[in-house]
């Protein structure tokens, strides 16, 4: 039987979703077990909002000539922001521009 179908037909207890040891331990169980028989994905909500959630970074070393590094921080003061924001917002726009 297809795992949606077995979704869709199913009416029994769910079967208890069991204590793990560590993540790695929980991995493996999932890799060899259906949520369907553990969990009733028909009361599942379809849209769930973080909204403190905040996207990975990731620290990077970039080389800029002193000129250009001066010209940002000189942006970036107009601005009121610090210059590494003000880095991150021209690259933002130009992604975007470059996305079209």
């Amino acid at each position: 039987m297809s795992r949606k179908k077995r979704l869709l037909q199913s009416r029994s207890p769910k079967k208890k979703i069991p204590n793990f040891k560590n993540a790695a331990a929980e991995s493996a169980f999932w890799e060899t077990h259906d949520s369907v028989d553990y969990l009733d994905w028909r009361q599942a909500k379809r849209h769930v909002v973080f909204p403190n959630l905040k996207p990975s970074t990731e620290t990077i070393s970039l080389r800029l000539s002193q000129s250009m590094l001066d010209e940002i921080k000189r942006l970036a003061n107009q601005r009121d922001i610090p210059y590494q924001s003000l880095i991150k917002v021209f690259l933002s726009e130009r992604l975007r521009v470059e996305a079209r």
